[in-house]
């Protein structure tokens, strides 16, 4: 839900301040996790919206401490009918955490059955910033990306990302690590990952968070930003019987 390091005054992972903490939905911030697919469901519009990971429950199935301090846990997605009867495959997922002065995630699907499937996911994590108008990302320049604002439509990133609208990008073929840099806070977030070939960018402004509601009123929104480890659209993933995928992420600060 959120993720603060003992050497940052304020958190790294942001957590909304109107964030509604109610079974069966997702919490606005921390680091939802999207799957087994990305946006919305393919043939199926009642389906939710990013997968069912991030609205049912997580069981803990190992905790332990790492040698430099840092805490370990694994959770394990709890199956239900209701999520059978979205997901016909027989597989598990899984969800490594190891919080410290570093944050890693690793999002594990394991196919255990007899067929083939495809999956697209995100760790959706929302970073905590001064202020929209007031960062960048970079690692993305050249990357070709879906930009989903207006109709979806392939483009190329010319320099680092900057904020003046609403952004929700999905830049693909690239497993380059991101830099998110914050001139106020005098930070830098790194975001480095494997196993993922699409990052997702996104900030929703101020229509959008109006709509949105949970976002924190009146402009909590401009105090954070997505930048999502994913695999979508060109890159989803085939995980034949037998095999395992793993996308890891893990994010750090340095002062600028």
């Amino acid at each position: 839900m959120t993720w603060q390091p003992r050497s940052q005054a304020i958190p790294v992972v942001w957590l909304s301040r109107d964030a509604k903490l109610a079974a069966g939905k997702s919490i606005r911030g921390g680091v939802p996790v999207c799957w087994p697919w990305l946006g919305a469901h393919a043939s199926e519009a009642t389906f939710p919206g990013h997968g069912y990971a991030r609205t049912v429950p997580w069981q803990v199935v190992e905790s332990g401490n790492e040698p430099n301090g840092a805490t370990r846990l694994t959770l394990r997605l709890v199956e239900s009918e209701k999520t059978r009867s979205q997901w016909p495959y027989t597989c598990t997922l899984d969800l490594t955490i190891i919080i410290g002065e570093t944050l890693r995630m690793e999002l594990t699907t394991e196919n255990t059955g007899k067929s083939d499937f495809v999956i697209s996911e995100a760790l959706h994590t929302y970073f905590r910033i001064s202020d929209i108008g007031a960062v960048s990302v970079s690692g993305l320049a050249g990357c070709d990306y879906w930009d989903k604002v207006g109709g979806s439509t392939l483009k190329k990133q010319d320099g680092i990302i900057q904020f003046e609208g609403e952004t929700d990008r999905v830049y693909i073929n690239t497993g380059a690590e991101c830099t998110i840099e914050d001139d106020r806070l005098k930070r830098r977030i790194r975001v480095a990952k494997s196993g993922s070939l699409s990052t997702v960018v996104w900030t929703p402004w101020t229509a959008k968070a109006e709509r949105m509601g949970d976002l924190g009123k009146p402009d909590g929104w401009r105090e954070m930003l997505c930048v999502e480890s994913s695999n979508a659209i060109d890159n989803t993933v085939n995980v034949p019987p037998g095999t395992v995928h793993t996308l890891i992420v893990e994010y750090r600060t340095e002062p600028l």
